[in-house]
């Protein structure tokens, strides 16, 4: 076998000069979907559509495999460190473009820089990546599979949260603190008065308008005089709504119950290694998002053996102290308003030189609510 040939199950698949590949001599060429290449993209949302599944929001890069014709035969995406939104005409499926499409997007992950890798799939596809060296890390039944490329990457995160347990009754707190306010801190303040420890992880994905260096600094600061407050930076195994995929679930409603499953699917051996007994979240009655979520906790939960502490919203003059308040006053221009609703720390951090590119980004975005 010649150097630039790979036996797949599907017969051998050759790199010929034009870097394309051909598949028992018919040849076909990956290459990327531009941006702004509304024609390509329309072709991209018509085989996604074909196949079942809608073009996930959050892509940084996708990428076609044609045929000699130039249809579009197979297509996957990528954001971040996840692959996604896979799609092959079933015309030829059986063929092997998917190992063609997941092979090329591997090796562009490799040139960003980026080896550790996930996929989210409908379940009936996992076995495909199984195959291809993946790892199941959890599934919802019937509706989707989260996969990675290391065999005991998860294992090793729980057994590393393991060495933090501490003797007694613990609790978790998971939030994303964009930016840290007096809620936040109020929902600390009540898990911490009511357990031995509190297990406090701070979403590290990058995908809100405060980053996540910004994030961590003003979560474990302005928690930093409770001292059964153990703070966590969550890694890539606990997922925030903002990357979390809705290519393959049929509407709003599906796609938060969805996540909400999966985080608990990851949470019970998350819970089992540092033995928590409570998670807290904070209640708010006008979140669409929040309630599907929380309702699917208190159902969920319970029956992991740990419960479900919905924590009311700590108010000021009538109404609840969120982080999207606070983004709307800083985006407003109001940067006073935020005083009475953030810690000290984080007003400090917000009156600081430091702070100016974050009021920047938060006031140049057109949606300050849904981050």
């Amino acid at each position: 076998m010649r150097a630039d040939e790979d036996i797949r199950p599907y017969g051998i698949l050759r790199r010929n000069r034009y870097n394309d590949f051909e598949v028992n001599g018919m040849s076909d060429t990956i290459e990327q979907i531009r941006p702004g290449d509304t024609r390509m993209w329309r072709k991209v949302d018509a085989l996604l559509e074909q196949e079942g599944i809608r073009r996930d929001a959050n892509l940084d890069y996708t990428c076609g495999l044609f045929d000699e014709d130039y249809n579009l035969c197979a297509t996957g995406s990528t954001f971040g460190s996840t692959l996604r939104c896979f799609a092959v005409d079933h015309r030829r499926q059986g063929e092997g473009l998917m190992n063609q499409v997941v092979n090329h997007l591997v090796e562009r992950q490799a040139e960003r820089g980026i080896f550790h890798l996930f996929v989210y799939t409908k379940v009936q596809s996992a076995k495909f990546f199984r195959d291809m060296g993946f790892t199941e890390i959890a599934r919802v039944e019937g509706t989707l599979s989260f996969l990675e490329n290391r065999r005991n990457g998860f294992q090793s995160y729980c057994a590393a949260l393991a060495k933090r347990r501490r003797a007694g009754k613990s609790a978790a707190i998971v939030m994303n603190a964009n930016p840290f306010t007096l809620g936040h801190r109020y929902l600390v303040e009540r898990a911490a008065a009511e357990n031995d420890t509190v297990h406090l992880f701070v979403l590290s994905e990058d995908a809100s308008l405060v980053p996540f260096p910004v994030r961590w600094r003003l979560v474990t600061e302005g928690v930093a005089d409770l001292k059964n407050v153990i703070c966590h930076q969550s890694g890539p195994y606990i997922i925030s709504s903002a990357t979390f995929p809705s290519y393959f679930l049929k509407d709003e409603a599906s796609v938060i119950a969805g996540h909400a499953k999966l985080d608990l699917a990851l949470f019970r051996s998350i819970g089992e290694a540092l033995g928590v007994a409570a998670r807290y979240v904070g209640e708010e009655p006008t979140s669409q998002v929040t309630g599907i979520y929380n309702q699917v906790m208190a159902e969920e939960l319970p029956k992991m053996g740990i419960d479900c502490v919905i924590v009311p919203r700590k108010e000021l003059g009538g109404g609840a102290i969120s982080a999207s308040t606070v983004r709307n006053y800083i985006h407003d221009g109001q940067i006073e308003s935020i005083r009475p609703l953030v810690p000290e720390n984080t007003w400090a951090f917000f009156q600081s030189p430091e702070a100016e590119p974050v009021i920047q980004t938060i006031r140049a975005s057109g949606d300050v609510v849904h981050y």
